[in-house]
């Protein structure tokens, strides 16, 4: 497991760090596959939270291995841990793919990693695959973040025959379509995560017993 900090998207003079703690948004990389897609995909998808000052970006990839244990230490309170990442975020970004009609198995894994740190907590999500666009996928990821006390956004980016949909600078080939898919999306996760940070520091989300 790995955290990179949003600088490896922006070079130093960007000033990024002037927008801490005004939203903040994980990327998750659903693949650890080598050779995977999702690198392209989820750059992509990163290069879009980058390009709005309304959020600061982590990203958590699952599929480098750093030598660290976290995911088998649900309790882990480290800073770089995903239960510590995930909780002090306003809102969640998923990049997955569909491995047979699901979502993978260690963005599975990952996410039951945490839990309470998921509660009132927005989940919007990027998919890709073949003919599904990863479609399949999500509708799996929402049955489970339901679970978690997790609410996630209608609207979604999808790419369909991803493979085709990107040229070789990673950049989509209808990039005009794609930024207002993403825009619609980050329209409506910025205003459930603005309502759901203003509703839990009102009032503590419970949950039952």
């Amino acid at each position: 497991m790995r955290l990179y900090p949003v600088s490896i998207f922006m070079n130093s003079t960007s000033g990024v760090y002037r927008w801490k703690k005004q939203f903040e948004f994980p990327l998750i990389y659903g693949s650890t596959r080598k050779g995977r897609f999702c690198d392209t995909v989820a750059r992509w998808a990163a290069s879009q939270l980058v390009a709005d000052s309304r959020f600061l970006l982590e990203i958590v990839d699952p599929g480098v291995d750093d030598g660290t244990d976290s995911l088998t230490k649900p309790g882990s309170e480290a800073i770089g841990s995903p239960q510590a990442v995930i909780e002090r975020a306003d809102a969640v970004v998923v990049v997955t793919p569909e491995y047979n009609h699901g979502c993978p198995a260690p963005l599975k894994a990952l996410i039951d990693s945490t839990g309470l740190q998921w509660h009132a907590k927005p989940v919007a999500f990027v998919s890709y695959s073949g003919v599904s666009g990863g479609l399949r996928a999500v509708e799996q990821l929402r049955q489970v973040f339901a679970e978690l006390h997790a609410v996630t956004v209608r609207d979604a980016v999808s790419f369909a025959g991803a493979w085709e949909q990107f040229d070789a600078d990673g950049m989509p080939l209808s990039p005009e379509r794609r930024q207002r898919s993403m825009g619609t999306m980050l329209q409506f996760l910025h205003w459930w995560a603005l309502a759901l940070r203003n509703a839990r520091s009102a009032r503590p989300y419970l949950t039952g017993g």
